[in-house]
């Protein structure tokens, strides 16, 4: 007969997943796609290591990769090819390329560096391309395409530009757009959902998600305010970005009701063990 010491060693836990799968964590899968600013390849691939079974997309972020040195850019994206991370250009280079009327040229450059998706947007331009004309680019190469409502200097969102941005998101979306950003820039303070004292406009973030789906939907969240807002009020299933690699397990942590703050959310605090 076995001695209740034998029980207990047989029913040790050995790895973190398991145990914290029997005090009920949620395990949402990857939803928060992190941005490198431009760090180094090595602070890249180490951050992959650690953290890139979180991550839905690394997004390669501003243009700093195009006037970084070409081979540290491969480099980066290899190593989240090789980690399984798909990998997204910002949507600046985008909106550049698009004004000059280099937008093939554009495409063929990011899927020569092995990107596999590319961003589109208006924030700071108005484009001239229609989006089936985009997708259907973006598909010749092999890319896919997400999308990013919003201004970058047109302050926060009011009820009828959230209505035109809904409007063109579902656009994108049936031209086959992957998923839809919704703007924040890197402050979240007088821009997108965000008024002038960094407070979220929930109802207004509601209606995104409703419209396109919250699968489909994509937050903003650059700081510990505005992470935290969002997943205060959508709970683990939501979608961030524009999370600083270094701030992607804080993330994760309040994601999963592990931080001391979130275990205080209703919708974030772990369920316990089951009998």
């Amino acid at each position: 007969m076995a001695t209740n010491k034998d029980e207990i060693l047989t029913s040790r836990i050995s790895n973190t997943k398991d145990f914290l799968k029997s005090i009920g964590v949620a395990d949402p899968g990857p939803r928060t796609s992190p941005f490198d600013p431009g760090y180094d390849p090595a602070t890249v691939e180490s951050h992959l290591a650690q953290s890139g079974h979180l991550m839905s997309v690394i997004k390669i972020s501003m243009a700093c990769w195009q006037v970084a040195d070409e081979a540290a850019t491969r480099q980066k994206l290899e190593s989240a090819r090789r980690h399984g991370v798909p990998t997204t250009a910002g949507g600046g280079p985008f909106e550049v390329a698009a004004t000059f009327g280099k937008l093939p040229e554009y495409l063929d450059l990011c899927a020569s560096l092995g990107f596999t998706r590319i961003e589109a947007g208006e924030g700071f331009t108005d484009l001239a391309y229609k989006p089936a004309d985009v997708m259907r680019w973006a598909a010749e190469r092999g890319l896919d395409v997400q999308f990013e409502v919003g201004k970058k200097h047109m302050g926060s969102f009011n009820d009828s530009v959230v209505d035109e941005l809904i409007d063109q998101g579902k656009a994108w979306l049936d031209a086959g757009a992957k998923q839809i950003i919704v703007e924040a820039r890197e402050n979240a303070n007088d821009v997108g959902l965000f008024d002038a004292s960094g407070a979220f406009n929930a109802s207004s973030a509601e209606r995104f998600a409703n419209a396109y789906g919250l699968d489909k939907t994509v937050f903003e969240a650059p700081n510990k305010a505005s992470q935290f807002a969002i997943l205060n009020h959508f709970g683990a299933e939501v979608n961030m970005t524009n999370v600083r690699l270094e701030e992607l397990l804080r993330v994760e942590i309040y994601r999963r009701g592990l931080h001391s703050d979130a275990f205080q959310v209703k919708n974030l605090t772990p369920k316990g063990p089951t009998a």
